[in-house]
């Protein structure tokens, strides 16, 4: 199966000659059994091999969910969308002899098993990120392309992840073109893995005695046709269904109720964020001393009071000092960090040494704060984003407005 004409491709196969037998030299690495075996079943069956890659409303297993699958397989390109029917991708996938992704093992199978269950890989995975650094090929997918010479990003050369997630967004608010785009970028992750699958085995070739028939996989990942892209249909109703606003959460009985956010700082030389959201109404100023955060927010008669600082230490701890005697046995993170990194939430361990006259500041302060009667929670924004699949402020203020 050839490319399509109009791909424009630095295609390894012309710098280099097919894959055959090479005698095995003296320091030249072993091929373990079971990636011999999986690299046979590629090579023999390359029509059966199945190149797959998701995109995803974020990074979290637990939190997020699948936007787009899309793949290769059988010699054409296909994509479905969530709200469409996936059985095509059940029954290539039933019918695949082998599975090839990017970091699919800790990533694309895992948000797959856990949305669709029913689906059944084959029992060959070749995941391509391992592959590659056992042939010294590091990083991730781009700067692998980028190192091999191999380029199919010629209209998209800068997009990444982030900017995925946010053409998902534009989509589901109507924005047609965002859906294309999205595909696109997922089309051309697939259509490279088959390059850089190509150059993963050739080296693998020159390191040992294995024999691997002469397949170019780039032919079977970026097939005839793999650059149209199916028709974008408006989003299902479920996705543009009205969303809630401050005022449809908050009554008038919440109309007198008076919240204080503190943005913390570690030191009083840099100012603190500082809010007053009374019913709809905010009041916002830069404060820096801990007397004056105190002063200042008692003043405001706050029902509650919400400060972006860890407030406590792990348990076990009694300092957030480095020479802690429980530092050995009780680290320095909480169960509640621990939680949160295992569902894929970005967060950093409230006692390492950038962190620790943070929180010792926000401990200080809700201590004091919560002598005077008045309640406080910890807050952690970019966490609440992630759960409730709202851009983080990096991705743009008119994100956290929307």
């Amino acid at each position: 199966m050839k490319r399509s004409s109009g791909a424009a491709i630095a295609d390894p196969r012309d710098s280099r000659s097919p894959i055959t037998h090479r005698e095995t030299g003296k320091g030249k690495k072993a091929i373990p059994r079971t990636l011999r075996r999986q690299l046979g079943d590629c090579a023999s069956f390359p029509d059966r091999v199945l190149f797959l890659d998701i995109e995803t409303t974020g990074l979290s297993h637990y939190y997020d969910e699948i936007t787009v699958i899309g793949w290769s397989f059988g010699g054409e390109a296909k994509t479905v969308i969530k709200g469409q029917d996936f059985e095509p991708f059940y029954e290539d996938a039933r019918r695949a002899r082998a599975l090839v992704t990017f970091n699919g093992i800790r990533f694309d199978t895992k948000f797959i098993r856990k949305e669709y269950p029913e689906v059944v890989f084959p029992e060959t995975h070749v995941d391509l990120m391992y592959l590659c650094r056992r042939v010294d090929l590091t990083g991730g997918q781009k700067a692998i392309e980028k190192e091999i010479g191999v380029d199919f990003r010629d209209e998209l050369p800068e997009m990444d992840g982030a900017e995925a997630v946010l053409l998902w967004h534009k989509y589901v608010r109507g924005d047609r073109k965002a859906l294309h785009k999205l595909i696109r970028y997922n089309r051309i992750d697939i259509a490279a893995m088959g390059a850089i699958f190509d150059e993963a085995v050739s080296r693998i070739s020159g390191q040992s005695d294995m024999f691997v028939e002469s397949t170019c996989f780039v032919d079977w990942s970026a097939p005839l046709g793999w650059r149209n892209l199916p028709k974008a249909s408006p989003p299902p109703a479920a996705f543009t269904a009205k969303r809630s606003h401050f005022k449809d959460l908050f009554d008038d009985a919440f109309a007198d109720l008076r919240v204080v956010g503190i943005d913390l700082t570690g030191a009083e030389e840099r100012p603190s964020g500082w809010c007053l959201l009374h019913g709809r109404e905010a009041c916002v100023a830069l404060v820096s001393s801990d007397e004056d955060l105190i002063e200042k927010t008692s003043r405001a008669r706050p029902h509650i009071v919400s400060i972006d600082s860890p407030l406590c230490l792990p348990a076990g701890r009694i300092s957030v000092e480095d020479d802690d005697p429980g530092r050995a046995e009780f680290g320095i993170m909480r169960q509640s960090e621990r939680v949160l990194k295992r569902r894929g939430v970005n967060v950093y361990p409230c006692l390492i040494q950038s962190m620790q006259k943070l929180t010792a500041r926000g401990m200080q302060l809700a201590r004091t704060l919560r002598e005077r009667g008045i309640p406080v929670i910890e807050s952690y924004p970019g966490a609440a984003q992630d759960i409730m699949r709202i851009p983080r402020k990096g991705a743009g203020e008119e994100w956290l407005k929307a």
